[in-house]
């Protein structure tokens, strides 16, 4: 039997590590201050047990996230069928002298070992601390488009 929708066990499937490992940026939402949600893309790292992120220390997000910890991750394709791994979470962060060692690891996936060289030796002139936020997936849903639908479309073929 599948695993079912919502379950951390979805992260061991295929379609999950091939997205966890791509160089899809993820689209990282979370609260604003005013209650209306943000989403951005961003770079990432996932260690086996968590998605780590790094970031500037005066990144807007990091007053946001302070308020309200409460995350979530969408890693998708552009193309069909397409594939999308979504996670939720809550956000956890710590300041780190330097950069964030899983940040310098995600940059070279994405732009290879001489770019991201390149990139990381300039964020390290740019920010001598970062912060390092981790999340620990709490919900994850796979949605392929050919052995896992939305759950309306789910819905509708169960009742053909």
């Amino acid at each position: 039997m599948a695993t079912k929708q919502g379950d951390i066990g979805l992260l061991n499937e295929p379609i999950a590590q091939d997205l966890l490992r791509s160089t899809i940026p993820a689209r990282f939402a979370y609260v604003w201050h005013d209650g209306t949600p943000r989403v951005i893309p961003i770079c990432f790292h996932w260690n086996g047990k968590q998605i780590v992120l790094g970031t500037p220390l005066t990144a807007p997000k990091m007053k946001a996230l302070v308020k309200n910890p409460k995350v979530a991750l969408t890693i998708d394709t552009d193309t069909y069928p397409y594939r999308v791994l979504q996670i939720r979470g809550t956000a956890n962060f710590e300041t780190v002298d330097g950069l964030v060692p899983e940040y310098a690891q995600a940059v070279r996936r994405y732009l290879g070992d001489e770019q991201g060289q390149a990139w990381i030796e300039q964020v390290k002139k740019l920010f001598p601390r970062m912060a390092r936020i981790s999340v620990t997936p709490e919900w994850v849903s796979i949605i392929d488009f050919q052995t896992r639908f939305p759950s309306a479309i789910e819905a509708a073929m169960s009742r053909t």
